[in-house]
């Protein structure tokens, strides 16, 4: 997900026409994402507001994920049952078993992972650059909106857009 001003596709190249058509149009700030909303739908802006519709995107992938480990438990409780009664003799009695701390060494090595390759992805300066973005947008769009002020450069524009 990029910004507008990040991508160099041609839809971001019409959106930023378009915003700022209507800056020089003289709608404010809220018209213009009412009307990116309405062209381009919710996901236009990087918080959507929770519909139905973003809660079945998050819950979807992790109900099939749960559905999925709950199959491959079933099934395997259900071999390991079969096969006990068919070799119940041959079968040497288990040893205690193991707590749920055998699993922290792979979640950690998980978490590592998945850390670093956030981190070099690219990712985590995207989301600082959209952040630092959205905290210089009210003051840039002040200035883009008020005539006696100096008009803005192209790289505040890229910015604002």
């Amino acid at each position: 997900n990029n910004s507008i001003a990040d991508s160099n596709a041609m839809i971001a190249t019409d959106m930023r026409r378009r915003v700022y058509d209507l800056m020089q149009e003289g709608k404010s700030r809220q018209e213009i994402i009412d009307y990116m909303v309405a062209r381009y739908g919710n996901f236009v802006t990087y918080d959507p507001p929770l519909t139905p519709l973003t809660v079945l995107l998050w819950v979807l992938p992790l109900a099939a994920i749960v559905a999925g480990g709950w199959i491959i438990v079933a099934r395997t409780r259900r071999r390991v049952r079969i096969r006990q009664d068919v070799l119940a003799d041959a079968i040497p009695a288990a040893g205690p078993r193991a707590g749920w701390g055998v699993y922290v060494p792979g979640v950690v090595m998980a978490l590592v992972v998945a850390a670093i390759s956030y981190s070099q992805t690219g990712s985590y300066q995207q989301v600082r650059a959209w952040q630092q973005a959205t905290a210089q947008t009210p003051g840039l769009l002040a200035r883009a909106l008020d005539p006696q002020a100096q008009p803005l450069n192209e790289e505040e524009m890229a910015r604002l857009a």
